[in-house]
């Protein structure tokens, strides 16, 4: 049995805990003691040979900074999205802790509400080291399919990218445009996805595969989605603040749309989706956002 610390406790991060306490030995540990079984102090968890890292995407910079010490640990990063001050994505972030080969990064369609319920799904372990992708694969329970890739940063675009079309997804239906609306809203996403991934080095299977149209498909057509529902509020007029009460929870899009603006700018290249995205959480009205994108080629 291998023993595995899970870092952050909140919904994927439980529900991660409770999947690899099916045939693990599993502690999990947050910033704030919480009432569950197993939860250990920060200092007992990082002495665990194995880290699955479900912290915020925008906190993890600064939380490894101030809390990271590096004694040999294998690295699972389930956490997904770009740091909006700097622009890195996750594996940039862990490289200044720990070596490539140390790292993975965990993906694909996986709501933490139906993990919990350990209904089945399929996951992707992607990392530059094969045999380290096999070994986290190999502590998922018997409702999680996982497979193995090499490609990390097609994996990071993904999970980030996906949560900003869900925004944009929930938009749509907020603003009650259709089925044929959304589909085509998706698809396009998708093929935006693949275009900035592209860009920084990502694969094309990868877009097609679970961590890519996988993912995308299920957070942006489903309000069991924070991001869907973000974007959902955004159409009814809700301000971004009173929608982010309501959740009560992190969602990673609103701060990653950003993110992939900065980037896209940077680098020059055409991100319409998620520039409308970012525009709209500034105050821009959905409906304007929606004529701009159709204007768009």
């Amino acid at each position: 049995m291998a023993k595995i610390a899970v870092i952050g406790a909140g919904k994927w991060g439980s529900a991660l805990f409770d999947a690899f306490s099916f045939q693990n030995e599993c502690v999990i540990t947050s910033r704030t003691k919480k009432d569950i079984p197993n939860f250990v102090g920060l200092e007992e968890a990082l002495k665990c040979e194995y880290l699955v890292f479900s912290l915020s995407s925008q906190i993890t910079k600064s939380w490894l900074e101030k809390n990271f010490v590096y004694n040999n640990q294998k690295i699972l990063v389930a956490s997904k999205g770009i740091n909006a001050k700097s622009g890195e994505f996750l594996h940039e972030i862990f490289a200044k802790f720990v070596g490539e080969d140390s790292l993975a990064t965990l993906s694909g369609p996986s709501f933490s509400s139906e993990v919990l319920k350990k209904l089945p799904c399929a996951v992707v372990v992607s990392s530059k080291n094969d045999n380290l992708a096999k070994e986290f694969c190999s502590f998922f329970p018997y409702y999680i399919k996982a497979y193995l890739s090499d490609d990390v940063i097609g994996a990071e675009v993904c999970g980030a990218y996906k949560n900003v079309i869900a925004i944009a997804s929930g938009a749509c239906d907020g603003l009650n445009l259709g089925n044929n609306a959304r589909a085509s809203l998706i698809s396009r996403g998708l093929v935006e996805i693949a275009r900035f991934g592209k860009f920084f080095g990502a694969k094309d299977e990868t877009f097609l595969g679970l961590s890519g149209a996988g993912d995308l498909f299920l957070t942006a057509s489903s309000n069991l989605s924070r991001n869907y529902r973000v974007g959902f509020g955004l159409a009814q007029g809700k301000k971004i603040d009173e929608i982010l009460e309501e959740l009560g929870e992190v969602a990673e899009g609103i701060l990653t749309s950003k993110a992939i603006l900065k980037l896209a700018n940077l680098h020059n290249i055409y991100t319409p989706i998620a520039r409308e995205v970012a525009l709209t959480i500034d105050g821009k009205d959905p409906k304007k956002s929606l004529i701009d994108l159709l204007r768009h080629k």
